[in-house]
């Protein structure tokens, strides 16, 4: 087995060992190792650690990629941590089915002690092992993996872009589930981010399409977006990721022959946002001029109230635990 750079591959503890695979050495104490408290292992773990933990629960799983490039310098340096975190009991990994023979990433989960530390975090019951257990597997027979891997890279491209671009922020990045709450369960986006950059303030919506749906099921999306809209909810853009320019011109040509509703429409490529997604990558269906950078498309941060989630908040920044007190 293994990892993202073709390395070989501690295995999980219990696995038949096969030419070229080690077993994974086990901790000192496994059982202390596994059930140990909050309070034993605070003294080990650090802000980073728990801005990981409160990611790893909002967004279902990240890459070691992924993590390396909102929270490390190196990948390498970032495994390693993983590694210590996941003997803690702090983090779990599943490598998914390969297909063709391409290597597949390594998806990381909370663990036990990272689930007890966000539920406590937010004044809630913690889960039991058991019902962390199942979430585990649930991430990891998911059939729309594929899916949440590409809608968190693009939250996470922008989180790397800001990390080099002063005056730029990624203040707000929630996961489809906690949007679709905050708007009275009438919207069902893939995810939801308030990005700044020199000033300018830009919340959207995000669609990421994979191309396993109909583009008149892309489409229609929209009328629940605009009803939202009429009933005193967000003024945002929704951006569509589409996985080729072909299929962005197609969707591009029904939106212009159907229409939009009225919601303000930008899309763009999987290629595109991949490279940068602050950039000028966003192409508004409404305007045939060039593709606008993030900041420049228009939005309304609107105000608080029952279908409004309002502008974000500093408790809201993804990051809020790195940054100086």
């Amino acid at each position: 087995m293994t990892d993202d750079t073709g390395k070989t591959r501690d295995v999980l503890q219990g696995d038949i060992s096969r030419p070229g695979v080690r077993r994974s050495q086990p901790p000192p104490n496994p059982q202390q190792a596994r059930w140990a408290s909050l309070r034993a292992l605070a003294r080990r773990l650090e802000p980073r650690d728990y801005t990981l933990a409160h990611l790893l629960d909002e967004h279902r799983t990240l890459t070691t990629e992924q993590i390396t490039r909102v929270l490390f310098t190196a990948v390498r340096t970032c495994r390693n941590r993983l590694t210590v975190l996941r003997r803690l009991g702090f983090v779990a990994w599943f490598i998914p089915l390969r297909h063709r023979r391409r290597p597949a990433a390594t998806h990381w989960l909370p663990g036990l002690m990272s689930a007890r530390y966000v539920a406590l975090s937010r004044g809630q019951h913690p889960p039991t092992p058991r019902a962390v257990r199942e979430l585990q597997d649930r991430m990891v027979v998911s059939p729309q993996l594929q899916h949440t891997v590409g809608t968190n890279g693009v939250f996470v491209g922008l989180l790397a872009h800001a990390r080099t671009l002063p005056g730029t922020r990624l203040t707000r990045w929630w996961s489809g589930a906690h949007v679709t709450a905050a708007i009275g369960g009438r919207l069902s986006p893939d995810g939801h981010g308030v990005w700044r950059e020199d000033g300018h303030t830009v919340a959207f919506y995000l669609e990421y399409d994979t191309g396993t749906e109909t583009l008149s099921t892309v489409a229609a999306k929209l009328s629940a977006y605009r009803r939202v809209q009429d009933l005193g909810g967000p003024l945002w853009p929704v951006l569509f990721v589409l996985p080729g320019q072909q299929r962005e011109r197609n969707l591009r040509q029904r939106l212009a022959a159907t229409g939009t509703y009225g919601v303000i429409v930008a899309t763009t490529t999987q290629d595109r946002v991949d490279t940068d997604p602050a950039g000028a990558i966003w192409a508004l269906t409404d305007e045939p001029g060039p593709r606008r950078r993030l900041a420049e498309l228009p939005s309304e941060p609107g105000s608080l109230g029952p279908l409004h989630p309002g502008p974000a908040t500093p408790d809201q920044d993804p990051l809020r635990l790195l940054l100086d007190p």
